[in-house]
């Protein structure tokens, strides 16, 4: 099956180092997630929290736009969308309408404001749109920075499904594909044997941006940054109305490509025991949040007196656990009908004519381009 999205098709091959940089990208996620609560009151959650909100994300966005095309979709990619977004996310946030009302009595229902983490899938919607166009001018990076940054001064672009968060991290979607396009990470032998200088320097970055964080917690803290670092709200919503505030968002997406590499730099380039689990990453985007709902509700996740940095760390392996174990294959067989449902029937039969039957097998490949060794 076709990766979503590229001019020039990915390798075929397995590459367990894309593998890991997933795993690592998505346990960033859950652990971001169920630390959130705690930032309000620990420094030590919040030190936590915006060291890795000021990459995962991005990361995120960079490694699925590296295994994206370009090209014009065909019907049989376009039908892909609807199985492979649409449909996930009509499915999944028609459940937590309902898990919402039941938990907390809401009744409104607004399918265009994303619940929770269902902001990626609109995301890669829009990314799939957006991205033949792009290829077709000049400096598509460039062009996708400009709108990043632009798009803060407008306070009538909002969270309605997620086209301010979308365009917010569209530059990290957009260089990972052009990373793939320009070969860079291919030809540089470097990146695909770091040394131990190489390695040093990437830690050394990552420690320092820690350090940072630690020693300016209270200014952090008291500017709001963890909502910087959501690329969602205006300038002016953030409590920068000055004319230079796009700097800020410049200045951070600059940290964040840094950092991204970094991290990219460091993950293992041969198979380690959580490669594998990187070909379920969706699962693990879609499924984490109902399993941390329920903690965060009864007060678990919340500020407690145990010692701060013990509980801290408890949660992170906590987290790392819920990652893999909602990465593996009995979790991938009991829920592929709500992930990867396949209803042959919505598709009209001269559709299924030109572009072959639709596929009711597992997929190949998920809406970041991930690829399963097997079906």
């Amino acid at each position: 099956m076709d990766a979503p999205g590229g001019a020039t098709a990915p390798s075929r091959a397995r590459v367990p180092f894309w593998d890991t940089a997933r795993f690592v990208a998505i346990s960033l996620v859950v652990i971001g997630h169920a630390i959130q609560r705690l930032t309000a009151d620990s420094d030590a959650a919040l030190v936590a929290y915006l060291f890795i909100y000021a990459f995962h994300m991005p990361l995120f966005a960079l490694i699925s736009g590296y295994f994206s095309r370009s090209a014009p979709p065909n019907e049989r990619r376009m039908r892909r969308v609807i199985t492979d977004i649409v449909l996930p996310y009509i499915v999944f946030e028609s459940i937590w309408s309902a898990v919402q009302f039941l938990v907390e009595g809401r009744t409104s229902i607004n399918p265009t404001t994303p619940s929770w983490t269902l902001w990626f899938l609109l995301a890669l919607a829009i990314f799939r749109v957006l991205l033949p166009y792009l290829a077709l001018v000049r400096w598509p990076l460039l062009w996708s920075i400009v709108a990043s940054v632009s798009v803060g001064y407008f306070t009538n672009v909002d969270s309605t499904f997620s086209l301010s968060r979308a365009i917010g991290i569209l530059p990290f979607f957009v260089l990972g594909w052009k990373l793939h396009e320009w070969g860079v990470l291919d030809r540089w032998s470097g990146f695909a044997r770091p040394g131990a200088l190489l390695r040093t320097g990437a830690a050394t970055v990552l420690l320092g941006w820690l350090a940072l964080i630690v020693v300016n917690i209270d200014s952090w803290r008291a500017a709001d940054l963890r909502f910087w670092f959501f690329y969602d709200d205006a300038y002016g919503r953030l409590g920068a109305d000055e004319w230079w505030a796009g700097g800020v968002r410049l200045a951070l997406i600059a940290l964040a490509v840094l950092l991204s590499f970094c991290v990219l730099v460091l993950v293992p380039r041969r198979d380690t025991p959580v490669t594998a689990l990187g070909q379920g990453t969706m699962y693990v985007y879609l499924l984490h949040s109902f399993v941390l709902y329920p903690l965060r509700e009864s007060g678990v996740l919340e500020p407690t007196p145990r010692t701060e940095w013990v509980w801290l760390l408890g949660l992170v392996v906590i987290s790392i656990c819920i990652a893999a174990f909602l990465a593996s294959a009995p979790v991938r067989r009991a829920f592929r009908p709500l992930v990867e449902p396949r209803p042959r029937w919505l598709f009209r039969a001269d559709v299924d004519a030109r572009t072959g039957p639709l596929d009711l097998r597992p997929s190949r490949t998920d809406p970041t381009g991930s690829r399963r060794s097997g079906r």
